[in-house]
């Protein structure tokens, strides 16, 4: 089992950069790929970026790509999502997952196995 926990949301300006962590317990973190979700008020959850159990092969939606970068540090059970040129359409809470399925990169909520608590991110125009 792996427990996830977000961290690094905020509230900046549109242009602005944030980076989010999620760290994993447990000894067993690189055998997940790890993906990151987000839930705008009155809208459903929606892909963010994938990255599969040794840092390869990102996926990211298409609102995001050339501005956001998924990464992972094993050693230190960690994934990040760094942020830049944040948009006000950025705002949601953002969630951190992990599934089993080690090199699948999904960007279907449903194959993850484990979530977060999420952290909110609020981007003012």
């Amino acid at each position: 089992q792996v427990q996830l926990v977000e961290s690094g949301g905020g509230l900046v300006q549109a242009g602005d950069s944030l980076r989010l962590s999620c760290a994993a317990s447990g000894r067993t973190f690189r055998r997940y790929a790890m993906g990151w979700f987000r839930q705008a008020p009155g809208k459903e959850r929606e892909f963010v970026a994938t990255i599969n159990w040794s840092g390869g092969s990102p996926n990211y939606v298409d609102s995001v790509k050339g501005r956001f970068t998924i990464s992972r540090d094993n050693a230190k059970n960690t994934v990040y999502l760094q942020m830049n040129n944040l948009k006000p359409e950025d705002t949601a809470i953002y969630y951190c997952a992990a599934d089993a399925t080690i090199n699948r990169r999904s960007d279907y909520a449903g194959d993850y196995d484990y979530w977060g608590q999420g952290t909110q991110v609020t981007i003012s125009s």
